[in-house]
């Protein structure tokens, strides 16, 4: 049976890494009709299209027999399609899940969304080009504060900022008032750090203000900041180093680890191999074996021992050995194995882009388009109804179990507006009922995220239907996909099962049609095979005792593979190293180890039943689709235009 990719490729459905081959084809609300399958109309446009799109070879595919040949089998398609329409498939909550699945695939280029994030992805990069440092303060402040709490918290933070800019040093005033438990040690100084290492309202603050200058306050989801941007520099990329290290603390003296650090520094210095010397002496276990070797990081990688990260970035060439340091680890040397300068963007550009579509900035982002297209498409909001449907809001809700209350009138009331058209009360409920899940939410926020999801997607409606206006190979891929699975699932019905289930059928069939079947001289087989030698001898002892059950079972066990049917000579390999006789016989072919057992030796001519079925179906599929075709025509009229048939047959040939 054919599967559904294989339909959906019959008619040329795209993957999405293709549609930029797609050739474009003009928008013409008044192109030609080239045919109508029960006055359902097909244009001449989305002929050429599929035609273009489906065949490659100038040469040998625009002539004239080849269109009219695609040509009739389009109309059967369209046929079909119809059929499967007639019957309401394509109403189906199986279909309908389906198709709205690959239509998001499909919508995802063409949506704000992808400029958004292509557009966050060149901003990241360049960022990634510098590196900041900066210092903070924080006012802590939950992400679902209470109005009250979030301004005095902005209160807070706004007069902080006041007296740091009439004076006061920013580093005391970080010590004594940030929410920050770091600040009282490193007086708010974050040290270096570049894109995607901090929040991303925090980096775009850090980013966007001058060195020296203090930000205005900045939300996050840690509370509000202000940041004042000491330095900038250069964006060093990544460092790859190998360490040897001796661990300080659990009673042990440091003065000797000291000395024994020192002891292994001379050993170096006087030739004896790093290897050797981390292997004894390391006590990082998780590298000694290996020299030592760390993962590369970049700024801020070590940000909790920054006098290794210091010291990582200062060895300038591969080779050179620092001077025993100190961490908190304890006593280290370290050897400069490479340093890794940023890749290009065509470099990064893929894995970027994968981590700035799940980073908050995205997520802001989308938030800000959706404001814009809010405006865009007139969104307004009846701010009275609102409050009447949100006071409704009950624990039922976030148990998945809300009723929405019958409201009379109050239901046919608009809620909000857009592009002019109003929405009532009603469809919001009825919205809700469909897509209410259990959530953790207070009932208010939850029906409040179900609410922006309503509106969200009757935006997406409006932006849709300006995309297929705008991108008419979208509207043709769309219509190729719903077909295609319309295709599918009727011709599973109609032909596919019906010639695999339908026994008596398929003998019929065969009957009718014996000497199609005939075929040369052939053997009826089973091969036995495996990658060692050992299971033939008892293997074929049972076959020869006609121990079935134990055959079975010894294959299992075994995990021989096992292949019947009916074989000529010439098709295996196998076959020809060994008599062709009835008998079991082992063989080797390619390092695989058989045993044929030749049943039978079958004469010259007509196949049995059996033998013949795979062959029966696939020919029982096609008597089966050609009948039920003649019946679709019977039924649904098909009207061809000769002028718009005579026209693509001038721009096809032309093509040629």
């Amino acid at each position: 049976m054919l599967e559904r990719a294989a339909i959906t490729l019959l008619f040329g459905l795209l993957s999405l890494s293709s549609l930029s081959q797609i050739q474009r084809v003009k928008s013409n609300n008044k192109s030609v009709t080239l045919f109508a399958v029960n006055k359902r109309p097909v244009t001449v446009d989305e002929f050429i299209y599929l035609y273009k799109k489906n065949h490659h070879d100038a040469q040998k595919d625009f002539t004239k027999e080849k269109i009219n040949e695609y040509l009739d089998l389009f109309v059967n398609f369209k046929l079909k399609v119809e059929e499967a329409r007639s019957r309401g498939l394509d109403t189906t909550h199986v279909f309908l899940k389906e198709f709205n699945g690959y239509k998001d695939e499909l919508r995802k280029p063409y949506l704000p969304d992808a400029k958004v994030i292509d557009s966050l992805v060149k901003l990241t990069y360049a960022r990634m080009q510098e590196e900041v440092n900066a210092s903070h303060i924080l006012v802590a402040l939950k992400p679902d504060a209470s109005p009250g709490d979030t301004l005095k918290a902005y209160t807070k933070i706004t007069d902080l900022r006041d007296k740091i800019l009439s004076g006061a040093d920013f580093g005391k005033m970080a010590t004594e008032f940030s929410d920050d438990p770091s600040a009282k040690v490193n007086k708010g100084n974050l040290g270096y750090f570049t894109a995607m290492q901090m929040v991303y309202p925090f980096e775009s603050a850090a980013f966007e203000t001058k060195v020296g200058s203090i930000s205005a306050p900045v939300r996050t989801r840690f509370g509000y900041h202000i940041i004042k941007v000491t330095n900038r520099r250069a964006a060093r990329g990544e460092v790859e180093v190998s360490h040897i290290m001796i661990r300080t603390g659990s009673a042990k003296e440091n003065e000797k680890v000291k000395n024994t650090i020192f002891t292994v520094y001379d050993q170096l210095q006087a030739g004896v191999s790093w290897d050797e010397l981390c292997n004894s002496y390391s006590e990082d276990a998780s590298t000694k074996e290996s020299g030592g070797r760390l993962r590369p990081f970049g700024t801020g990688g070590m940000s909790t021992v920054p006098e290794f990260e210091r010291i990582a970035f200062d060895l300038q060439n591969p080779g050179d050995i620092s001077d025993p340091f100190q961490t908190q680890y304890g006593w280290h040397i370290m050897r400069l194995e490479r340093k890794i300068p940023l890749a290009s963007f065509e470099e990064v550009s893929p894995a970027l882009k994968t981590r700035v579509a799940r980073d908050e900035r995205t997520e802001l982002s989308k938030q800000t388009l959706q404001i814009r297209l809010r405006k865009e498409f007139g969104f307004t909001e009846n701010v009275i109804v609102k409050a009447k449907v949100f006071a409704l809001a009950d624990t039922n809700l976030v148990k998945g179990k809300w009723n929405p209350p019958s409201l009379a009138n109050e239901g046919k009331e608009v809620l909000f507006s857009v592009k002019g058209k109003g929405y009532p009360v009603k469809d919001f409920f009825n919205y809700v009922e469909a897509n209410q899940r259990i959530s953790t939410l207070s009932p208010e926020k939850y029906l409040d995220l179900l609410y922006q999801q309503f509106i969200d997607s009757i935006i997406l409606k409006l932006v849709e239907a300006r995309i297929i206006e705008q991108h008419p190979e979208y509207r043709y891929l769309l219509q190729e996909y719903y077909e295609g699975i319309l295709l599918f699932d009727v011709m599973e019905k109609e032909v596919w099962s019906k010639a695999s289930q339908d026994s008596v059928g398929q003998q019929t069939y065969y009957a009718a049609h014996k000497t199609d079947y005939a075929t040369g001289e052939r053997a009826r087989v089973v091969f036995y095979s495996a990658n060692t030698n050992g299971f033939r001898d008892p293997l074929k002892q049972l076959i020869e005792a006609g121990n079935e059950g134990k055959l079975e079972d010894f294959t299992s066990r075994h995990k021989i593979k096992v292949e019947t049917g009916y074989f000529k000579k010439d098709e295996r390999a196998v076959l020809q190293k060994v008599p062709w006789a009835n008998g079991v016989y082992p063989a080797e072919n390619n390092g695989i180890y058989y045993l044929a057992w030749l049943k039978d030796i079958l004469p010259p001519g007509p196949m049995s039943f059996e033998e013949a079925r795979p062959a029966v179906i696939s020919d029982y599929q096609t008597f089966l689709e050609k009948n039920w075709v003649d019946q679709l025509k019977k039924k649904y009229s098909v009207k061809i235009n000769e002028k718009g048939k005579q026209y693509i047959l001038q721009q096809l040939q032309v093509q040629g």
